[in-house]
C-alpha cells in the first residue's frame, strides 16, 4: 500500500511539470524579469537581544585611581597661658687664671719703620726728580725757584709771581744767588729778571742802600752782586729794574723791556683749603 502512494505521487508530479512546460505562455512569462519595485520602508527596531555569555576574567591589577583634593586645615585652638618666670640661678664657679702675656718684640717693628724711613727718603728723591726734571723747579733750604719762560716786562712779571702765590725771585745771599744763576745758565739764557729795583728811580747806585726787594719792599743790606763792568752814568733815566746775568753779576735794566724772569715760592708758605703752593702755568 505504501508503495502504491508513493508511484501516485511521482505520476502527479511528472504530470504537473509536463503540463507547465508545454505551455508557450508560462515558459516565456518564466523567463523575462519584471521591473525593480519601489524601495519599502524601514520596518521597527527589534527587540533587545539576548544577554551573551560573561567573557573571561580582566587582569587583578586595576589602574591607579585619581588623587584627591588635599584638606582644608583645621582652625587653630586657642593658646595656653604663658607660664610664671622662674627664680634666678646660683652663681657659677668662678674661672680659671689665664695664663701670663708675653712680651712685645719690638724688634721686627723697629726693622719695619726702618725699612718704612728708607722708601720715604727714596720717595722724597722721586719727588725732587719730578720738580728738577719734569716741571723745570729748583730748590734751596727755603725756597723753590721757576724760571718763566714767557718774555714779560718788569711788572708783569711780578704780577705774574704774585698770582701764582710768588714773588719774583730776589737772591739774599751767595749761595741763592749762585743756585739761580745756574738755574739761568743750565737753562740756556743769559738774562732774567729778578725782584730787585732801586727805592728812589731818581737814585741808582750799587751800594745796595738805595736798593729793596720788590716782594716786601725790604732793603738789602749785606748783599749784592753787581756788575763791575757797568757804567751807571750812561744808563738811561728807565733803567730802573735789575736782571741776573748767567755770569752771577747782576745791572740794571729799562723796566719796559720784556724778558724771562725767575719766581720765589717759600717752602714753609701754606695755602687755605690744602691747595696747592703755587701754578707753575
Amino acid at each position: 500500500m505504501a508503495r502504491l502512494t508513493t508511484r501516485f505521487f511521482v505520476f502527479c508530479v511528472t504530470a504537473a511539470f509536463t503540463h507547465v512546460s508545454s505551455t508557450p505562455e508560462v515558459c516565456r512569462n518564466s523567463l523575462i524579469p519584471g521591473a525593480k519595485g519601489d524601495q519599502g520602508e524601514i520596518g521597527y527596531e527589534g527587540d533587545e537581544g539576548r544577554m551573551g555569555k560573561n567573557g573571561p576574567p580582566g587582569h587583578p591589577a586595576g589602574e591607579a585611581g585619581l588623587k584627591g583634593d588635599v584638606g582644608q586645615m583645621g582652625k587653630m585652638g586657642p593658646s595656653g597661658d604663658q607660664g610664671e618666670k622662674g627664680d634666678p640661678g646660683l652663681n657659677g664657679p668662678a674661672g680659671l687664671k689665664g695664663k701670663a702675656g708675653t712680651t712685645c718684640d719690638c724688634g721686627k717693628y723697629r726693622r719695619v719703620i726702618g725699612q718704612m724711613d728708607i722708601k720715604m727718603g727714596k720717595l722724597r728723591n722721586a719727588v725732587k726728580f719730578v720738580k728738577n726734571i719734569m716741571l723745570g723747579l729748583t730748590e734751596s733750604d727755603e725756597h723753590y725757584y721757576l724760571l718763566v719762560k714767557e718774555a714779560k716786562r718788569f711788572k708783569e712779571a711780578s704780577m705774574h709771581c704774585k698770582l701764582r702765590g710768588g714773588t719774583l725771585a730776589m737772591p739774599n745771599n751767595i749761595n741763592s744767588n749762585r743756585l739761580m744763576a745756574e738755574y739761568v745758565n743750565q737753562s740756556g739764557f743769559t738774562r732774567v729778571y729778578i725782584g730787585v729795583q732801586p727805592i728812589k728811580p731818581d737814585m741808582i747806585t750799587h751800594d745796595g742802600r738805595n736798593i729793596s726787594q720788590d716782594a716786601d719792599s725790604s732793603p738789602l743790606q749785606s748783599f749784592a752782586a753787581w756788575s763791575q763792568d757797568e757804567d751807571l752814568s750812561q744808563l738811561s733815566p728807565n733803567a730802573t729794574c735789575v736782571e741776573l746775568l748767567s755770569t752771577g753779576t747782576w745791572s740794571h735794566v729799562e723796566c719796559d723791556t720784556a724778558m724771562f724772569f725767575i719766581c720765589e715760592f717759600t717752602k714753609s708758605r701754606t695755602r687755605r683749603g690744602g691747595g696747592p703752593l703755587f701754578s707753575a702755568s
